[in-house]
């Protein structure tokens, strides 16, 4: 079996995917100013901002379905295509009523583009590197999180053009999706005794079976991360801190430097050698966030945040594959965005709920308390039941086939 990391398949999914959260993170500081540029409300802009990652779980619900009956490969084109389709909508209509529609349609497509892009990567990743696979998997969306936004908001206050700005996340939209178009999903042929029978039921559905434990340490971890995506530029303002988006240039170059080195030792060691330094290097960020009075300790922040973030996603989410047969690969796939989107979305409410009892400096020692937590739960299960976990190994087919499987 073929060990070589960097392939055609490889590279053209990193890449795709990277465009595929380029056009929709240079959307998400900018719609909000569109709707309420066309006359749209303070309720219209939270629901278009609140019902996406709604509906990017409500979609994942059926993508074993979506397998059956279509494939991994055309999962994806489909999510692509449905992305593709209403990030071209956006420009087109004003209503803010059509614009929600077209949000709950969006995060269909990037629940299911999502889902089967780290599916079939993991697929054809060799499994010895794995771990380090999926770590620079992760770097175009770490990029599209640290430029695209900055991007959207140059295009429309420098040039005052919402056109300009939506044409240029369209066309990222369409060559993720040609791109996608040359890949191959590979055929995983895996042990017919490691078959796991599907469950019926919401909360299997929702949560697969036997990765609960890592999916609740992904949803601890989605509610710290939050709170850094989110509230940053409201603690630097309350801190009266300048120039507060340095923070995420510094932290994204982290985040990049971690990823070769954590998904190395993770192959090498395990999960548990990159998983709880990443948690205590986390920690040790949100902690001193509650302490930060100048740029100088935004900074230093941004790199604790940047190696502990940088660490801990694509450990977690390869830890979840590892843990599945081939067959259930993109329900684990479907566990890890559900319970990211699901630890952000009820983080960022919860965390700004404190905030206004607390301000945004205090209110991380709230976000420092989910990492603790995790902390906490990660060191028993490693000393208590994490010796005994058994890693299923998959018996992959050395060549990828024309069609999707």
């Amino acid at each position: 079996m073929t060990t070589k990391l960097w392939t055609k398949n490889f590279l053209f999914l990193l890449f795709s995917n990277a465009l595929l959260f380029a056009g929709f993170y240079i959307l998400l500081p900018t719609l909000p100013i569109y709707v309420a540029h066309n006359g749209g409300t303070g309720t219209q802009i939270g629901l278009i901002s609140g019902v996406f990652g709604f509906a990017a779980i409500f979609i994942r619900f059926f993508t074993d379905f979506g397998i059956q009956k279509l494939g991994k490969k055309t999962c994806l084109l489909v999510g692509l295509g449905i992305s593709f389709l209403c990030v071209a909508s956006y420009g087109i209509f004003s209503s803010a009523n059509v614009m929600i529609a077209i949000r709950v349609l969006h995060g269909f497509g990037i629940g299911l583009a999502t889902t089967f892009f780290a599916t079939i990567v993991s697929d054809i990743v060799p499994y010895s590197r794995r771990g380090e696979g999926m770590g620079y998997f992760g770097l175009g969306t770490t990029v599209a999180i640290a430029l695209a936004p900055a991007a959207g908001v140059w295009l429309v206050n420098d040039y005052g053009s919402f056109s300009l700005m939506f044409t240029i996340a369209t066309i990222s939209q369409i060559i993720a999706l040609i791109w996608t178009l040359f890949c191959s999903s590979p055929k995983v042929r895996v042990d017919e005794n490691l078959i796991i029978e599907e469950s019926h039921s919401i909360f299997a559905k929702f949560i697969e079976k036997g990765i609960r434990f890592p999916a609740f340490l992904t949803m601890l971890f989605g509610v710290g991360y939050s709170s850094v995506i989110a509230f940053i530029p409201l603690l630097a303002q309350e801190a009266h801190i300048a120039k507060p988006g340095h923070f995420y240039l510094v932290g994204t170059l982290c985040i990049i430097l971690s990823r070769g080195i954590s998904g190395k030792l993770f192959d090498k060691k395990g999960y548990a050698w990159v998983i709880f330094p990443g948690a205590v290097v986390l920690l040790g960020g949100l902690f001193m966030l509650t302490k930060t009075n100048s740029l100088t300790m935004l900074l230093e922040v941004a790199v604790l945040y940047g190696f502990g973030a940088g660490m801990l996603h694509p450990a977690l989410q390869t830890w979840m594959l590892n843990l599945v047969p081939g067959s259930r690969r993109s329900a684990a796939s479907a566990t890890f965005y559900n319970m990211l989107d699901l630890g952000t979305s009820v983080g960022t409410i919860l965390l700004g709920i404190a905030a206004e009892k607390t301000g945004f400096i205090g209110m991380y020692m709230y976000a420092a308390g989910a990492i603790g937590i995790f902390l906490l739960a990660f060191a028993s299960y490693v000393l208590f039941i994490g010796n005994s976990e058994k890693v299923i190994k998959d018996v992959e087919l050395s060549h990828a086939l024309p069609k999707s499987h």
